[in-house]
Order: structure tokens, then C-alpha cells, then sequence
């Protein structure tokens, strides 16, 4: 388990983040259509995993913002934003703000991604949320960036996880 923070108070995650190198483990997100999404579905494509508690939150909301304005430079890669929101609380946001360049999807129905990938908030105010992290996957399934952010009120480092983008 990972021990980050929320508001200075300490609170633990289901696990710790997939290492770097590793291959990306498979999952089923829901998307705002109500499809289910497996990583097999942007087979080919490099993927930015933006990952956080619930849209509807200022730094979370911000994380949206900020990966939807980047990604629409980006080649061969895709955004995928992946909260617990409901779908329809997703895309109520995303009509809202214009966010058209991200991928949302949900992890409301089992909470196994955030599970699986170490990252489901065990205990505290937020327990069963996923914690602010962001994953990059090159176009082969292998990890080759990952932040969990050590105190949820913080924004991710977007230009490290740029950088190792580009670097790739």
C-alpha cells in the first residue's frame, strides 16, 4: 500500500503503482456512452492515464482541463481521464467545460482498476475514490511514467509526464 495524504491527514491506497517497464495490466472502464473499455481498445496508441477522485472537484476538474487542451496536440496518443464519477456526471462536466480531446471513463461498478493498479483510497474521508496519479503507457502496453500524487489537494507534474511522452 502507497501512504499519501489528504488535507495533511495520512491515508492509504490498495497498493502501490505498477513499476515502470512493467506491462499495463488489462481493465474494463465504462465510458460516457455506457460501453465498457478494455486497454485492448487503444491497442497502437500511447496512452496519458489521468486518474483522480471525482471530476467535480477544483484540482480534479483542473487535471480534465489541462490534459484536454494538451492532448489535442498530441500524435498517436490518446487521454484517458478515469474516475469512480458516474458516466452521466462525466459527461454533464465535459458538456459543460467543451472537453472534447479526453477520453472519460469510470470505474464506478467494481472499483477493480483502481484495485488492480494499486491506487483505490482503503481508508480516510475519500475511501473507495481513486488517488491523483498519472500512468503513461507507450503504444506496446509498457509503463513508462507513473506519479502518484502524494497529497490529493495537489496537481500532477503535467510537464514531467509530458516530458516522458516525448521522450519516448
Amino acid at each position: 500500500m502507497a501512504i499519501i495524504t489528504l488535507g495533511g491527514n495520512q491515508i492509504e491506497t490498495s497498493g502501490n503503482l505498477p513499476s515502470v517497464g512493467s506491462k499495463a495490466l488489462d481493465f474494463e472502464l465504462v465510458a460516457l456512452d455506457l460501453s465498457t473499455k478494455t486497454l485492448k481498445d487503444f491497442k497502437g496508441s500511447h496512452l496519458i492515464l489521468n486518474i483522480f477522485p471525482s471530476v467535480n472537484t477544483r484540482i480534479c476538474s483542473s487535471s480534465v482541463r489541462a490534459f484536454n487542451k494538451t492532448a489535442a496536440s498530441l500524435n498517436n496518443a490518446k487521454v484517458l481521464c478515469i474516475s469512480r464519477d458516474l458516466p452521466f456526471a462525466q459527461k454533464e462536466f465535459c458538456a459543460a467545460e467543451g472537453i472534447d480531446n479526453v477520453v472519460m471513463l469510470s470505474d464506478f461498478k467494481t472499483a477493480a482498476f483502481g484495485k488492480n493498479y494499486g491506487l483505490l483510497i482503503t481508508t480516510g474521508s475519500f475511501d473507495a475514490l481513486l488517488s491523483r496519479c498519472i500512468i503513461i503507457i507507450d503504444k506496446n502496453g509498457t509503463i513508462i511514467y507513473t506519479e502518484q500524487v502524494p497529497e490529493i489537494g495537489q496537481e500532477p507534474n503535467y510537464e514531467a509526464a509530458l516530458k516522458a511522452l516525448v521522450n519516448e
